[in-house]
């Protein structure tokens, strides 16, 4: 059985980082490379695991009147659900930061899950 090392650890995290950093820059070096330059996401409206979601074109409603994501909402059970999209055309929420998804449909099934049946708490920001 290996044992974990702290070289060990730091050799995975810089090796890690150094993976983040070569794809931020081929990312950063596409010019004119927008999350809102692709077509819009389709929106969609159903049941999943018991739960209501659904998602489309804010126009400039929403949270933050819709700029984090693009002009595109989501909302659980009727309560909205803060999405970004990222400069790569990936999704993130609250609820799910850390992990992106492709579309905003994957990003709310994904939120669904790690809800896990609690109810979704609006985001208060000071």
């Amino acid at each position: 059985m290996s044992s974990i090392t702290r070289r060990r650890v730091l050799g995975v995290a810089v090796g890690a980082a150094a993976s983040g950093i070569a794809l931020a820059g081929s990312a950063a070096a596409a010019p004119g490379a927008s999350p809102t330059a692709g077509p819009a996401p389709a929106s969609f409206d159903e049941v999943y695991q018991g739960r209501r979601i659904k998602g489309g074109a804010s126009h400039g409603g929403g949270h933050h009147g819709g700029h984090h994501g693009g002009g595109y909402s989501v909302t659980i059970d009727g309560e909205e659900l803060h999405v970004m999209q990222n400069a790569d055309g990936t999704w993130i929420s609250v609820i799910n930061h850390y992990e992106p998804v492709a579309t905003p449909k994957a990003l709310a099934r994904a939120a669904v899950r790690e809800l896990q049946g609690a109810p979704l708490v609006q985001l208060t920001l000071a």
